[in-house]
C-alpha cells in the first residue's frame, strides 16, 4: 500500500469574511488509498458548505492516479456550486503535467505558492466588495429639471419630411422602352406535314 496523507488547516484573519482552508496532500494517491484519504476533503466540504476557498497544497504529492483526478474534479464542482473556489499550489512538474493533460488546469487556477493562492483570494474578495467606480463625463450633463425646460420634440408623424417640401426631380431623358416592347413577334412554329399512313 502506497503512503499518502491529506491534512488540513485554516488560514485565519488574512481575508475578512472569507473561509480559506489549505489541504496539504503528500505521498502517492492511488487505488490502494484514495477512497480513504479523500474523505478528509469531503468532510471539509461538509463542515464548510458555503463560500469555501480551498487551496490544495501539492508540494509533497509525488503521484496521483485517474481516480484521484476524478475526485478532485468532483470536489471542484461541489465547491464552485456553493459559491467557493478551489486553487492549486506548488505542484511538482509531473503532477502539473498530469493536471494539464486532463484539463484540470483550465478549471482550477494554479499558483507557485500557497501565499500566492491566498493573495488571489484576497484580490478576488477585494474586487467583489468594491463599490462601482463613479463615472466621470468630460462635459456637464443637464439635470432632469433642466431637461423639462426644453420644448418637446415633435413626433415622427408631426415632423415635416424634407422630401415632402421638395418637388420630385423630372427625368432629363425619355424613358427607355422595355426590351419586350422592342421585340418582333416570334414566328409561329410550323408543323411538318404528316406522312401518309401505310396501307
Amino acid at each position: 500500500m502506497a503512503e499518502a496523507n491529506i491534512t488540513t488547516d485554516e488560514i485565519a484573519g488574512t481575508v475578512p469574511d472569507k473561509k480559506i482552508k489549505v489541504a496539504h496532500i503528500s505521498g502517492q494517491l492511488d487505488e490502494s488509498n484514495i477512497d480513504e484519504k479523500i474523505q478528509t476533503l469531503y468532510k471539509l466540504l461538509e463542515d464548510n458548505p458555503q463560500g469555501l476557498n480551498l487551496i490544495l497544497d501539492m508540494e509533497n504529492l509525488d503521484y496521483m492516479n485517474s481516480k484521484s483526478i476524478g475526485y478532485l474534479t468532483d470536489i471542484y464542482g461541489k465547491v464552485a456550486q456553493n459559491g467557493g473556489q478551489v486553487l492549486i499550489a506548488k505542484t511538482k512538474p509531473n503532477i502539473a503535467d498530469i493536471l494539464q493533460v486532463v484539463g484540470l488546469t483550465q478549471l482550477i487556477k494554479t499558483f507557485n505558492s500557497v501565499e500566492e493562492a491566498v493573495a488571489s483570494v484576497a484580490v478576488a474578495s477585494g474586487a467583489s466588495n468594491l463599490a462601482p467606480a463613479p463615472v466621470s463625463f468630460p462635459v456637464p450633463i443637464s439635470s432632469p429639471a433642466s431637461l423639462d425646460q426644453h420644448p418637446p420634440v415633435a413626433s415622427a408623424a408631426e415632423a415635416p419630411s424634407s422630401l415632402d417640401q421638395q418637388p420630385l426631380a423630372t427625368p432629363t431623358q425619355p424613358p427607355v422602352a422595355s426590351a419586350a416592347s422592342n421585340l418582333s413577334p416570334a414566328p409561329s412554329p410550323t408543323t411538318p406535314p404528316t406522312p401518309p399512313a401505310n396501307q
